[in-house]
């Protein structure tokens, strides 16, 4: 699909892959609509690719569409790059012995399962009334993790989460199929994000080593050049890509 004369939302757009996939997709042409937090840089970092910023949680239905509206003001929307979640330790006996907090995992559960959803169906819709354009109407690209398949300890809720973004993932394309309309999703391994800057070097470079090939953090450029890749590739549908240097992770 050519972006140009497009517009695209990509949310969790003012840091990491999120950020990257905004400033990949404005130099293929789309305009960009940064979706994230009130209480992000996503005003700054919009303007700085001649974007939009539009403030809202993922999970807001109202919010969400006004950053649909939002796209649609300036072109028709015709891709959509899902980045936002979050990944919040959790075990299932806390450490002085007491269960696991439901709170904490219906909350994640609420941001990276249903506000996947929510965004799909917002954009989904809007794509449904774009004009065909070399056999279809918009792509959408959902983000995942390979602890779809090999979540560590402490990741249950983030685990659970993902591997729903990836069941979810073939259902929505074979949905949408009649509406010319793609879905698929990347999930990537170890990636150099800003929650990964938090951590110290030592960590960071066993993070690192622990990659077999190439041997070092993803760069959130890469998971960007993917994204464009299977907006570009009429034939990626349904499917869940892994870009994770061929890891696999260990319980902890």
């Amino acid at each position: 699909m050519d972006l140009h004369g497009t517009s695209a939302l990509v949310t969790g757009g003012a840091s990491g892959l999120g950020l990257a996939s905004a400033k990949r997709l404005a130099d293929g042409g789309a305009h960009v609509v940064v979706v994230d937090l009130p209480t992000s840089d996503g005003a700054a970092r919009a303007a700085e690719i001649g974007g939009t910023f539009a403030a809202a949680d993922v999970t807001d239905p109202r919010a969400v569409a006004a950053a649909a509206d939002a796209a649609e003001r300036a072109a028709p929307l015709r891709a959509l790059v899902h980045c936002a979640g979050r990944a919040d330790p959790l075990r299932l006996v806390g450490r002085d012995g007491d269960p696991g907090s439901l709170d904490l995992f219906e909350e994640v559960v609420r941001v990276n399962l249903v506000g996947t959803f929510n965004v799909l169906r917002i954009a989904a819709a809007r794509m449904a009334r774009n004009e065909e354009v070399d056999g279809e109407r918009g792509v959408c690209v959902l983000t995942a993790s390979v602890a779809a398949w090999e979540g560590q300890i402490g990741q249950i809720a983030y685990s659970s989460t993902k591997s729903g973004v990836v069941g979810m993932t073939l259902v929505a394309a074979r949905d949408l199929a009649s509406k010319l309309i793609r879905v698929a999703t990347i999930a990537p391994g170890t990636f150099d994000t800003p929650l990964l800057a938090k951590m110290s070097e030592p960590v960071r470079e066993s993070l690192a080593q622990s990659v077999p090939h190439p041997s070092r953090l993803g760069r959130p450029e890469e998971f960007a050049s993917l994204a464009a890749h299977i907006i570009d590739n009429a034939m990626i549908n349904g499917e869940t890509i892994r870009l994770d240097g061929a890891i696999r992770m260990p319980p902890r």
